[in-house]
């Protein structure tokens, strides 16, 4: 009734799963915030230039 290693690697992958699962689901709820946007989304080599979000002169009130 121990931990043996066959149920170490089962319990280990599925909680890699959800971790995995975990990680992007914050990264994508969190993904409005500046920081979060700047700091890692827009350093994602194939998708980071849809986090780019510039804002255009004319909206710009200063």
């Amino acid at each position: 009734m121990g931990l043996t290693p066959r149920k170490l690697v089962r319990y280990g992958s599925i909680a890699a799963g959800y971790g995995v699962a975990t990680g992007v689901f914050a990264l994508f709820f969190f993904g409005d915030v500046p920081r979060v946007r700047q700091d890692i989304l827009q350093k994602i080599p194939v998708i980071g230039d849809y986090f780019v979000r510039e804002i255009p002169p004319e909206d710009n009130p200063f």
